[in-house]
């Protein structure tokens, strides 16, 4: 299992809105076959796994044992339902990360396989399981995406120059990182003062991997359309209160100033199918989704050298859990999760 979870992670960020799965087919204790959701569309985990076994081993299918990180699914979407696959290879026995929370899913894979007579174990290192899909997850069991906060910070706590001049915090490692990160997730969010003083592209340039759907906060429809934001090269939604149009890659999602925008805009985006969203700023925007406890996680990068006489104050998390720390030279990375249960 802990292979089939290997497996899964190498596909992060080519899967969503479908989600990460690994499959491993043994024959007394040999691997014969392994396999993984590569991308959304795409062969699921067990017939890529079934299908990467040698010829001379094909005929061990039959009497050996798949292990798959989650529920094989039981309907037609993309793809024919992996139970009948394993059904039809008369695989034995089928042990099982985690049940799928999908409703065409949930528990029905696992009763066609019982009712096909095959041996099914469920929940083997479930919760590694899980937390490789807790996007997948929050999405289907909390009906909004996964939510993640980011920011960087100088040593006395400011993320910017009150002046809104363009102030470097992290090192070129951190900023490899934070585009990694980005490939991971479907979605970024800014706000509206942060794409007009920053410009940023909001894309994965500095790491090989998808670029995330762009989203913008502009109420008022202010922005220039000349900005980085606006190339059509990428997918990009702009939340504003005036209309709600499309124009080719660009979606003008409407919202009302009269109820709560970050309600509005993880509604927004469970609807567009959108399983999570990092929100990397600026400072206001990160502290309406803290004060209204709609986030998941929080990545904090802290620049111990850097300091600033006066600037824009980082926001302020009140609560959670430090899960992780890492040094990449003079930046700190905390990885800080929510204690309470998920909206």
């Amino acid at each position: 299992m802990h292979r089939c979870l290997e497996l899964a992670s190498l596909a992060a960020g080519h899967t969503a809105p479908n989600p990460l799965v690994g499959a491993v087919l043994v024959h007394q204790g040999r691997i014969i076959g392994e396999g993984f959701h590569r991308q959304y569309g795409g062969p699921h985990a067990e017939p890529n796994c079934i299908n990467s076994v040698a010829a001379a081993d094909s005929h061990l299918i039959p009497h050996a044992t798949l292990y798959v990180s989650l529920e094989p699914c039981a309907h037609f979407g993309k793809t024919p339902p992996c139970a009948d696959l394993i059904v039809r290879h008369r695989i034995p026995e089928v042990v099982i990360g985690c049940r799928d929370p999908f409703v065409e899913v949930d528990g029905k894979g696992i009763e066609k396989l019982q009712a096909a007579g095959i041996s099914v174990t469920v929940g083997v290192l479930e919760q590694a399981a899980i937390d490789l899909n807790k996007r997948f997850f929050t999405f289907h069991t909390a009906h909004r995406p996964y939510i993640i906060l980011k920011w960087a910070q100088t040593a006395n706590r400011f993320i910017g120059n009150t002046d809104h001049t363009r102030l470097h915090i992290s090192g070129e490692l951190t900023n490899r990182l934070v585009h990694q990160w980005r490939s991971e997730e479907a979605a970024i969010l800014v706000g509206a003062n942060t794409a007009l003083w920053d410009d940023p592209q909001l894309n994965t340039r500095l790491w090989t991997g998808p670029d995330p759907v762009r989203l913008v906060v502009d109420s008022d429809l202010r922005l220039p359309r000349s900005l980085n934001l606006f190339d059509q090269k990428v997918r990009t939604i702009v939340f504003n209160s005036l209309q709600h149009q499309q124009q080719d890659n660009l979606l003008y999602y409407q919202v009302t100033k009269e109820r709560s925008l970050v309600q509005q805009v993880t509604n927004a985006l469970y609807q567009q199918k959108i399983l999570s969203v990092l929100v990397e700023g600026g400072a206001q925007l990160l502290q309406s989704f803290i004060d209204e406890g709609y986030w998941d996680e929080a990545r904090v990068i802290t620049n111990n050298a850097l300091f600033v006489d006066d600037g824009i104050p980082a926001p302020v998390l009140r609560s959670g859990t430090l899960v992780q720390t890492q040094q990449l030279g003079t930046d700190t990375i905390q990885i800080i999760k929510r204690s309470e249960a998920a909206l």
